[in-house]
């Protein structure tokens, strides 16, 4: 009871910068989440290193099968040291950034033409349509037929794949254009040229690196699989001679060297997609 004789009014104490609900502590828990989730990603493959360890040893799986992951460990070392592991490495990058490059540009620039002429986007929506579903292995034929076994043939597959990532993700970056700033883009008299460089095409990048970030993994896909199957020099070649020599742990090594391959496309395509929307409110999401 005060000395007015009304009664006490008790308050919520506020949080501290440094409390669990302050913005400090907001900081510290993203902070701690951030370094947690790396090592719980090597955790999780430090487990499965010890269980392709132990298998083989109890018996469930025969090691002719599937050889201890040291021995797969051992065959990977052996790899680095042969200058035709390198040479078929090169091979593969080849094939994925050539490939990957053209579908980009292609997909890029097609999408933008056809997006910004709705006449255009009418006439070809069925074509693409028919185009787009067609899996890219079943053109292996042509690729032979055409190109044999050179790259050519490589490049024909990463692209046709590829390219629709790219195009079918522009279209639709086109199509989500604020009618709002087309309808000020006009009353200033801005040129077709202007609006595709002030009012679409920063409306259509986001959609443009999905679509990239999407062919970069497809790309890599695809060009591994020519390889395999076509005989292109490459990882694909490799890993269908360590499989026919009957070098079990090798095959597995090259299989490891294509998964660690596809995780540093991955890490390369979100990097260069965080750099070129820097300035977007998704990305700035994504660092608070």
């Amino acid at each position: 009871m005060s000395a007015t004789g009304s009664t006490p009014v008790l308050t919520k104490p506020a949080a501290t910068a440094a409390g669990p609900g302050g913005p400090g502590g907001g900081r510290i828990r993203r902070a701690v989440d951030a370094a947690g989730t790396p090592l719980r990603g090597l955790a999780g493959l430090a487990g499965l290193v010890v269980l392709l360890e132990v298998l083989p040893h109890t018996g469930v799986v025969s090691a002719d099968y599937l050889p201890p992951a040291s021995e797969m460990i051992r065959a990977l070392a052996q790899m680095l040291g042969e200058d035709a592991f390198w040479t078929a490495l090169g091979d593969t990058l080849t094939g994925w950034g050539l490939g990957l490059v053209i579908a980009v540009v292609a997909g890029v620039v097609a999408g933008v033409v056809i997006g910004s002429v709705p006449v255009l986007r009418a006439v070809t929506a069925s074509t693409i349509e028919f185009l787009r579903p067609i899996p890219s292995v079943a053109l292996i034929p042509v690729a032979v037929l055409l190109y044999g076994t050179d790259l050519e043939s490589k490049l024909l597959l990463v692209v046709y794949a590829s390219f629709w990532q790219v195009l079918v993700q522009v279209l639709a970056g086109t199509q989500d254009v604020d009618p709002v700033a087309e309808d000020t883009a006009r009353s200033y008299q801005m040129g077709g040229w202007g609006r595709v460089r002030y009012v679409l095409w920063p409306t259509a990048l986001p959609y443009v690196m999905t679509g990239v970030r999407l062919a970069a993994t497809v790309a890599l896909v695809l060009a591994i699989t020519a390889e395999l199957v076509i005989g292109a020099p490459g990882l694909g070649k490799e890993l269908a001679v360590a499989q026919t020599s009957g070098a079990v742990p090798r095959v597995y090594a090259l299989v490891l060297v294509t998964g660690f391959l596809g995780v540093a496309v991955n890490l390369l395509a979100r990097a260069v997609e965080r750099r070129a929307l820097h300035w977007h409110q998704s990305m700035r999401r994504e660092g608070q």
